[in-house]
């Protein structure tokens, strides 16, 4: 996460020295900054050094950035001649003019020596201490940064904004502390509500991802209740449905999904399938469905076999057994395993459709190339049996039996259905003798 530092240091710049103060109200600053210490006496900044510092900022603010620093190097040319609060302002004019050429490093370094220098008036060091802490931010060195902002903390005697608590808890995140990141959050929170205002979006954010690192799904979940309840956003809402199935708790994830849903947030393909799924997991078999459905024709789901897959087990949970039919006879059109022709042969085995179930389960044998470790294919041996049986076709019943009996899983099966069979065919045979010598 990256912490937009601009404006704030800018800020803090600014805050020390600007070009529209007048020279008297400057000394009167450092009146104030002395009365604060006794003991640490300021010097005085001389008006010729002030008009050369704020020349140079004026033609860096015209664009004309080469020229501001030849006013600076001149200065700096009498450096021995000046006091340290002059020096410490040169410096902090470079610092400032090399932030403004996008030259951090450069920045950083001059300010450095602005806070070397002992005498010179404690704002100047707080609001230095406080823009090297975000320059070092932007240069990702969260240790360097952290260390500026504690000894700015250290100087400044105010009580922490809450804008300055979340600087604390962006560095300490970054500098993988969490804890640290979580109680400066929740000192930010604390303060604004204080005041009746709302914490900041970004500032959840930050709370989240830091309760994520620390393998705090409750708390990452309470998280995401704020966000959804400060801020409506259709992410948010998909990402606290997701928390919840995290959690164990599926009722208010199917509840928060299905709001979702409603409120027009689930439009992409994965939140639709997500949402089907819930449907299914909820005995909501008919939502499911016609939600998945929709989403195919309407182009936004394709049409493949994961979707289809989907759709299918929605119709036979929801007894439309023609539809999914409908469904699988697309999906064996797009694959070359013989899963779906195993899904259809059972399906018309349980609607008595005896032909069609041994013509499918005939299909996926073969596109199993008899490979004994297809999952399915004793089962549909085991159908053809059956089927061929409802049809008092004996001879290749016994044989899809005899067949079925490879497969340890349902051996005992179908030895059984064998016998069966046997005895039935027997039984056949005598009647059919009996009724062939009744007729002559």
């Amino acid at each position: 996460m990256k912490v937009k530092n601009s404006l704030l240091v800018v800020a803090a710049l600014l805050a020390i020295f600007s070009v529209n103060t007048s020279f008297a109200e400057s000394k009167a600053a450092e009146q104030q900054h002395k009365s604060d210490k006794a003991t640490k006496r300021v010097p005085a900044m001389r008006n010729r050094v002030y008009a050369q510092l704020a020349r140079a900022q004026g033609l860096a603010d015209a664009g004309d950035k080469s020229a501001g620093f030849s006013v600076l190097d001149d200065v700096k040319a009498r450096l021995n001649s000046l006091n340290s609060y002059e020096r410490a302002m040169l410096f902090n004019f470079y610092g400032f003019m090399y932030y403004g050429n996008d030259d951090i490093t450069l920045a950083i370094n001059s300010f450095k020596q602005v806070i070397a220098e002992k005498t010179i008036p404690d704002s100047l060091v707080i609001s230095t201490y406080y823009s090297l802490s975000q320059l070092s931010m932007q240069q990702q060195k969260y240790s360097q940064a952290l260390e500026y902002l504690t000894l700015w903390k250290n100087v400044n005697s105010k009580a922490l904004t809450a804008n300055q608590e979340m600087l604390f808890a962006q560095i300490y995140y970054q500098d993988k502390q969490f804890i640290d990141a979580l109680i400066h959050i929740e000192n930010a929170i604390y303060l604004v509500e204080e005041k009746n205002k709302l914490p900041k979006e970004n500032w959840l954010i930050l709370k989240r991802a830091a309760h994520f690192e620390l393998d705090q799904p409750k708390q990452v979940t309470k998280v995401m209740e704020q966000l959804v309840r400060l801020y409506d956003k259709a992410q948010y809402w998909l990402q606290l449905s997701s928390m919840y199935g995290e959690i164990g708790e599926e009722d208010k994830q199917m509840a928060v999904m299905e709001a979702a849903y409603q409120a027009g947030y689930v439009t992409k393909p994965s939140d639709i399938m997500t949402l089907t799924q819930l449907y299914l997991f909820h005995g909501a078999p008919f939502k499911a469905a016609d939600l998945l459905n929709e989403a195919i024709e309407q182009g936004t789901i394709i049409a493949q076999e994961k979707s289809l897959d989907l759709l299918s087990r929605a119709y036979l949970a929801a007894k439309e057994d023609k539809q999914a039919i409908r469904i699988l006879k697309k999906v064996t059109q797009l694959v070359d395993g013989g899963k779906y022709d195993a899904m259809l042969a059972h399906i018309y085995l349980n609607n008595e459709q005896w032909q069609l179930a041994i013509n499918f389960a005939g299909s996926a044998i073969a596109k199993s190339k008899h490979d004994s470790k297809t999952p399915y294919l004793g089962n549909m041996y085991l159908a053809q049996g059956m089927a061929n049986y409802n049809l008092q076709d004996f001879i290749p019943s016994l044989q899809a039996f005899a067949s079925a009996q490879k497969y340890p899983k349902i051996k005992k099966t179908a030895q059984q259905w064998a016998k069966y069979t046997q005895r039935e065919q027997e039984t056949f045979q005598k009647q059919q003798k009996i009724r062939l010598a009744m007729l002559n």
